[in-house]
């Protein structure tokens, strides 16, 4: 730190693994002299099939090293001023002399030098890449056999692919048809990056044409993309179906990223081979037609008019099976500019399931798919899926509920939306799994006996039914919707995931039962719906599972953080023993329990809602619950109830709390004394937030939410007076940030130096020089900051005179702290010659002493 010869330590988030830093965009671009010294050594150990050289993270930081270099410089400089690079890449064409690991990173290694054009010729011209990439090179190795070795041959072949001369390669070496090969490996991985090197392939070999020149038909394009169009166009025909999946993965991610004009003309290429996946029974590999469907559709280069795409969309969803038909339905009216004819039948097919739920149970007559839009009826499919077995049923049904509850919220959405049969469908899902659904049919029956007790159609449901509540319903749905979540939230069946998410949808309906934007207050309905829900929330506060009482704390924290100070609602809860029951959980054994019974009691304290045992007036009641906080933070063994506490004191002390204002500078000083003893960083980093908060009050400025204040343009701030500045000193609140600037855990010393930059900018341009500069001053500074030293940041400053407290920060160099605790914890050397050390020196090849280790 400047003027005091202070630095700070290397910090490191905890967890945090020490890599290699990214050597990009780093000084030392180009090869210097100590790593061209270096080079020669590492290139013998990588050759060395005994050398142990480094783990993969090594190899993949110093091709990264390698691909920096060679943007700035030739490669072909790079290789004739550095031979030991030539003598490596040759020496692995005797593969039984190498490791599986240098192998795979050499062949890459090569890509990338082979990238430019004239490097590519001159690698050439030795045949290495014949002998690396060919039939008869890399091919024919034993070490073949592993995933590493192909998928590094294949990112090889994937770099250097950027050029005429490299497609020339492509096409008379035999790669290509190894390549094709590859889709089916059996690791995913090499299988997915042999697609994606094809696609790089074709969209290389059909560039340099003029966008608006004419493009020619496929029989005349480049030799290596008609290779792959013919090889994409068998497998189109193969009565095989993971050679049809190739095929049609290849073609869906040129499209997804290919959008030039020749797009158009392989489409019309492959069309009647697509066509031709229809006719079969089954079609094969569904997910990738639709797939690659939707990915066409997307083309912003094609005539859809003109190119029969949208037939055969409307022809695809009709022919599916409704499960297969969903994810297709929800992509297509996903689509900016699709027919209203096609959006009509992909929205029918996913509101099929819940029509036929709907026709099932039904006690009315009327059309079977009452108040769905025209064309919507329940097709013996799926009635089919549904009544198939339990497993056909739910997936089909949490499958709609999911892809409806997504459509809803998007820009897309139909309209008009069917409000009203939605939300009887999902009503009459939920009697069917709690049993309480009195079916008018024999499917009906056969449905209750399949969905009764299921929980994943119950959860789905209640999401969706969640999502509903934002639409407009009539009143006596909405009370079924009431009534359905009380019999839910009641019920000894319902387990702890349907609770919470019937806590949650209840939450949601409670915010928006048919009120006016401008409107907060709860309808007389949701008040009465109030009066049935707080019994049920007093028995799953003492519910013996601990997933039960944490989701009933959180809706009871969420309950009075929107209607806490509604009159109404305060009468209902003060009726109830649900405050007396919250309270009672800040002493559950389970950790989580209490961290949400630490945010309730916040809220109801807050609001005046707490549990008064010796009268609505009593202070000690008050004071009793800021005392058993300041317990937990204390001595509470598990860090998620003391992280509760601190939230819930920063919100006290920015909101004004009674407790906090009796008597502030006791408060603050009480907290930061126990925080500063906490071993958890999200604690210590909350209690310097609360001492942000606690600054902004004293020096009466409104409390902002944002931690970023600093740099805010304002007029400048009057000299704050005398007993503000001693107040600070008296407390432990400068010492507290001053001892986190220098933690272990990168966070709370970013957030230390961003409150001693507040400070300081606040105070220090208020003070004269002279209050800061003379020597009685200066050498007490000296001394503090020389006790702190000595005693490794454990001793504390000792008493300090605001002069002396503002001399301090007038001489730490806080942003250049600040610059490098943003950088990462390997910050400390980024030099590419720091990697060289480092892996020679896991092989011996330095001397003591001369590794870089950090």
């Amino acid at each position: 730190m400047r003027g005091m010869g202070l630095e700070p330590r290397p910090t490191r988030i905890r967890g945090e693994r020490i890599s290699y830093p990214d050597l990009g965009g780093t000084a030392g671009l180009i090869m210097d002299p100590e790593c061209a010294r270096l080079l020669p050594a590492l290139c013998a150990a990588l050759a060395d099939p005994r050398q142990l050289v480094a783990d993969d993270t090594c190899l993949e930081k110093l091709l990264d090293w390698f691909k920096t270099v060679t943007e700035a410089e030739s490669s072909l400089q790079l290789l004739q001023d550095h031979p030991c690079l030539v003598e490596l890449l040759s020496h692995v064409l005797k593969p039984q002399d190498v490791s599986p690991r240098v192998l795979s990173f050499v062949l890459r290694l090569v890509g990338v030098f082979a990238a430019q054009e004239d490097c590519f010729q001159y690698l050439q011209q030795g045949e290495l890449l014949l002998g690396l990439f060919g039939e008869s090179g890399a091919l024919s190795w034993a070490a073949w056999s592993i995933p590493s070795v192909r998928s590094g041959w294949i990112q090889g072949l994937c770099s250097l692919a950027h050029h005429p001369s490299a497609l020339h390669f492509l096409a008379d070496s035999g790669a290509v048809d190894r390549i094709f090969s590859l889709q089916g490996d059996p690791s995913l991985f090499v299988a997915s990056a042999a697609s994606q090197l094809l696609v790089h392939i074709l969209a290389l070999s059909m560039q340099g044409g003029a966008s608006g020149s004419l493009v020619p038909e496929a029989a005349a394009w480049p030799v290596c993309a008609q290779k792959i169009v013919n090889h994409v166009e068998e497998s189109l025909h193969s009565k095989a179906t993971p050679q049809v999946t190739q095929a049609l993965n290849v073609l869906t991610t040129t499209f997804g990223r290919c959008h030039n004009p020749w797009t158009g003309v392989l489409w019309e290429r492959l069309r009647p081979a697509v066509a031709c996946l229809f006719e079969r029974n089954p079609i094969p590999a569904v997910h990738s037609l639709m797939d690659f469907l939707l990915s066409v559709a997307r083309s912003p280069v094609l005539n859809f008019a003109a190119c029969g795409l949208w037939e055969m969309l409307a022809q695809t969803l009709s022919c599916l099976s409704p499960t297969q038909a969903g994810p297709l339905a929800l992509g297509t009216l996903k689509l900016q500019h699709c027919p209203q004819e096609l959006r009509t039948q992909a929205f029918g097919v996913l509101l099929q399931p819940l029509a036929c739920i709907l026709r099932a149970t039904t006690q009315a007559p009327g059309p079977p798919a009452l108040g769905f839009p025209d064309g919507t009826v329940g097709s013996s499919l799926t009635v089919e899926t549904l009544l198939s077995s339990k497993s056909a049923c739910v997936g089909l049904l949490c499958q709609t509920l999911a892809q409806l509850e997504e459509l809803q919220v998007l820009p897309q959405c139909p309209s008009p939306w069917p409000q009203v049969p939605l939300l009887q469908a999902t009503v009459t899902i939920l009697h069917l799994c709690d049993g309480s659904a009195d079916p008018s049919s024999s499917a009906g029956g056969r449905l209750c006996g399949t969905l009764g007790g299921c929980v994943r159609v119950q959860r789905a449901a209640l999401d969706f039914l969640g999502t509903l509540s934002q639409g407009t319903s009539p009143l006596e749905l909405v009370l079924e919707v009431f009534a359905v979540l009380v019999k839910t939230l009641e019920s000894p069946e319902s387990s702890p995931m349907v609770l919470k998410k019937a806590f949650q949808a209840t939450l949601r309906w409670l915010q928006n039962p048919q009120k006016t934007p401008s409107s907060s207050d709860l309808s007389p309905d949701a008040l009465l719906f109030l009066g049935e829900l707080f019994p049920i929330l007093q028995k799953r506060l003492c519910s013996p599972c601990w997933e039960v009482r944490d989701s009933a704390l959180e809706f009871l924290t969420h309950l009075i953080r929107h209607w806490g100070g509604q009159a109404d609602f305060r009468e209902a809860l003060h009726s109830s023993e649900v405050p007396t029951l919250a309270l009672q959980l800040l002493r559950d054994p389970e950790s989580y329990v209490r961290a949400s019974a630490v945010g309730a009691a916040g809220q109801l304290s807050s609001r005046g809602l707490q549990a008064t045992p010796a009268g609505p007036e009593s202070p000690q009641a008050q004071q009793g619950l800021l005392m058993e906080l300041m317990h937990i933070l204390s001595t509470d063994s598990e860090g998620f109830p003391r992280r509760a506490v601190l939230q819930v004191f920063t919100e006290w002390l920015r909101g004004g709390h009674a407790d906090v204002v009796r008597d502030t500078e006791w408060f603050v000083a009480t907290v930061l004394q126990a925080v500063s003893r906490d071993l958890d960083w999200e604690v210590r980093v909350q209690g310097l937030e609360l001492a942000r908060v606690f600054l902004i009050q004293a020096m009466g400025q409104p409390s902002l939410h944002c931690p970023y204040t600093v740099g805010l343009p304002g007029a400048t701030s009057p000299r704050p007076p005398l007993e503000f500045l001693q107040t600070l000193c008296r407390l432990p609140l400068f010492e507290f940030a001053f001892c986190a600037l220098l933690d272990c855990d990168r966070p709370v010393a970013q957030k230390a130096c961003d409150l001693l930059l507040f400070l300081r900018d606040k105070t220090v341009p208020c003070s004269s020089p002279q209050e800061a500069g003379d020597g009685s001053n200066s050498a007490s500074v000296e001394a503090a900051l020389q006790r702190w030293r000595e005693g490794e940041q454990t001793q504390p400053l000792g008493d300090l005179e605001p002069e002396a407290m503002l001399a301090i920060l007038r001489s730490l160099d806080l942003e250049g702290l600040q610059g490098r605790l943003a950088k990462s914890s390997d910050h400390v050397e980024k030099s590419p010659q720091s990697l060289l050390q480092d892996m020679l020196a896991t092989v011996g090849v330095l001397e003591e002493n001369e590794a870089d280790c950090y």
